[in-house]
C-alpha cells in the first residue's frame, strides 16, 4: 500500500511511539487545538492513521487511547494507565515550558536493577529524573529507590550521558517524586523533591517579587552543585 503522510501525521506517530500510550484528548490539546473543530479534526486523522495501519488503538478507555503498532502491552493492560500518567506530567510541564531531551522510561545505567525513572527531561534549563508513584509504598522501599540514585551518583557514569552540556561541568539531575503522600526519605548527595504534581513544583520554586532594578536577574536554588532554575 502506498500512501503519503503529512508532517503532522508523522509528528503524531512519533509522539505515540515515544509515550507508548496517548489518549485522544491529549492529541487534541497538543496537535489540533488551533483548529476550528479540534475534536472532529483529531478523530478524522486518527481513524485514517489507524486504518492505514501506522498506529494501534484500544477502546477499553474513553476517550480512545492510541498505541504504537509494535506495542508489547495488551490493550487492557494496567501499564497503559502508567504511560498515561507520564503523559499527564509532560502535559503539565508544557503549560509552563516545553521540556527538552524527553526520554520516557529512561534507563541511564543500561543495566537491569539500576535506576529506571519514569521520565527524564530538561525542564526550564534544569535536568530532572521523575518518578511517578501511582501507588503507595513503604518508606523502606522508597529509600531503597533513593539509594540506587546515590549509587549511580557515585559511579560518575552519569557524567557521560549524551544530554550533558559540552561547554560546562556535568550536572546530576534533581530527582522529582510525584506522589500524593510524603515519604521520610533523604539523601546528602542528590536533590530530592516531593510534590503532588508539576503545578506544586512551580509554586514551590516560584521567584518572589523583586524590585524593578533586580528584575533581570534570576534566582537559582542550588545544592551540592545541582541548580534548579524554574522561573
Amino acid at each position: 500500500m502506498s500512501f503519503r503522510l503529512s508532517q503532522r501525521d508523522k509528528d503524531i506517530i512519533a509522539f505515540i511511539n515515544q509515550f507508548r500510550a496517548v489518549d485522544r484528548d491529549s492529541l487534541v490539546d497538543l496537535f489540533f487545538k488551533q483548529l476550528k473543530s479540534p475534536v472532529n479534526a483529531c478523530n478524522s486523522v486518527m481513524v485514517r492513521l489507524y486504518r492505514l495501519g501506522v498506529i494501534e488503538r484500544t477502546q477499553q478507555y474513553s476517550p480512545t487511547v492510541y498505541l504504537p503498532v509494535d506495542a508489547k502491552i495488551k490493550k487492557n493492560s494496567q501499564k497503559i494507565l502508567h504511560f498515561l500518567s507520564i503523559l499527564d506530567i509532560y502535559k503539565q510541564m508544557c503549560t509552563y515550558s516545553a521540556p527538552k531531551q524527553v526520554i520516557v522510561e529512561d534507563k541511564p545505567t543500561g543495566q537491569k536493577g539500576g535506576i529506571e525513572p519514569d521520565l527524564f527531561c530538561i525542564f526550564k534549563g534544569s535536568p530532572f529524573w521523575i518518578e511517578i508513584q501511582r501507588n503507595q509504598y513503604s518508606e523502606q522501599k522508597m529509600q531503597a529507590k533513593v539509594n540506587l540514585y546515590e549509587e549511580f551518583f557515585f559511579s560518575n557514569e552519569w557524567k557521560a550521558l549524551n544530554w550533558q552540556p559540552e561547554d560546562r561541568s556535568a550536572i546530576f539531575p534533581s530527582v522529582i517524586l510525584i506522589t500524593p503522600v510524603r515519604y521520610a526519605v533523604s539523601s546528602e548527595h542528590i536533590r530530592l523533591i516531593q510534590v503532588a504534581n508539576i503545578h506544586e513544583l512551580m509554586e514551590k520554586y516560584k521567584s518572589p517579587v523583586k524590585p524593578q532594578k533586580e528584575a533581570r536577574s534570576r534566582t537559582n536554588v542550588s545544592s551540592g552543585g545541582v541548580k534548579i532554575k524554574l522561573t
